[in-house]
């Protein structure tokens, strides 16, 4: 079956190509009662616009593309979902790509993504990303580019993230009000800078409170179930146990408890522990999981509406944004000992 085309529309109401394609890109020119007739006849007979010669010819796809670590994280899909919900009343649709933290996908999916002629791109950057010429590309053909969560300092770039720093800080701030003192960290890959300052909120925290900083209790970790296991595993041997483990991730605090679990240890009558990101197991586990809520869909939709000022025609110089959201402690059973925050 040959694929329809606005001749075939113009044939069916005998009227012109031109009126047909203007009607169908919603042109004010073109009266409402031709363009819904365009419309309802383009559907009826089952017409598909071509989406990149449109972009191409305009210079606008109304798409744009969103790159994430990872797609199954319940934090990145409600990014996804701000982004999304803001940026669909403004006619645009989304492009989702995962690099699996990988900086070599990273790049390809940004070629992929400037192929496609998008208006824009939402980005969380790879852990492993050293090289940023494929994000200089971006900017050199003068594409808004967003970093939500993981970001480079690039000139010109704007962000949207949490203050991590203070979400941290506010995690072992906690742990130390329920009478914790020996205080362990899952730290993240420092290259990221969200995990630097996570790291550096710690560190301030046990500052302030005159407590004691040891190596031994600094544990590189990498956000999955079982680098939390085999991480806990090396902290129970010490000759000193930690009483607290504050976590970069949920999903090593998540490892942490099961282990600890299943080798008699309680929490948090023996050692509490609090996680980062409020993941959507957090609320169910047993017990349930103190975390650090980054207010994802906030994220998302202020990511979007950064976005649409940068695209607004009205403003003729670039701007460069960064927004820092405040976290947010959810305090569950895994550390709550005294019932007290």
């Amino acid at each position: 079956m040959n694929k329809v085309t606005i001749y075939d529309i113009s044939k069916k109401l005998n009227i012109s190509a031109a009126t047909v394609s203007r009607a169908l890109n919603n042109n004010p020119k073109i009266s409402l009662k031709t363009r819904e007739l365009v419309m309802k006849t383009a559907a009826e007979m089952n017409y598909e616009q071509n989406t990149l010669a449109l972009a191409l010819k305009s210079g606008k796809s109304n798409t744009v593309g969103i790159l994430v670590p990872y797609m199954d994280r319940s934090f990145f899909s409600s990014v996804i979902r701000g982004i999304e919900e803001e940026l669909y009343p403004h006619g645009y649709h989304v492009i989702i790509c995962q690099t699996r933290d990988d900086a070599k996908s990273e790049v390809q999916n940004i070629n992929t993504l400037l192929n496609a002629q998008v208006d824009g791109i939402f980005m969380s950057v790879s852990k492993t990303t050293k090289d940023t010429l494929h994000i200089d590309r971006v900017l050199q053909k003068g594409i808004p580019l967003i970093f939500f969560d993981r970001k480079k300092n690039l000139p010109g770039v704007s962000s949207v993230t949490i203050d991590d720093f203070n979400g941290a800080y506010m995690s072992v701030e906690h742990l130390i009000r329920q009478g914790c003192k020996r205080i362990a960290h899952f730290m993240g890959n420092i290259n990221l800078e969200i995990y630097k300052d996570r790291y550096n909120g710690y560190l301030k925290a046990l500052t302030d409170y005159n407590l004691p900083y040891s190596k031994d209790y600094i544990v590189q970790t990498n956000s999955k179930v079982e680098s939390g296991t085999a991480a806990v595993k090396k902290l129970m041997k010490l000759p000193e146990p930690p009483d607290a483990i504050f976590s970069s991730s949920d999903f090593t605090a998540l490892g942490a408890v099961q282990e600890l679990k299943k080798t008699g240890i309680r929490v948090p009558e023996d050692i509490c522990i609090s996680g980062f990101s409020n993941e959507s197991f957090t609320q169910y586990t047993e017990p349930t999981m103190t975390t650090v809520d980054q207010t994802p869909i906030k994220m998302g939709k202020m990511s979007a509406r950064v976005f649409l000022e940068q695209i607004d025609e009205e403003i003729s110089v670039a701007i460069e944004k960064k927004v820092v959201l405040s976290p947010q402690l959810i305090i569950r059973d895994s550390s709550n000992r005294t019932g007290r925050e």
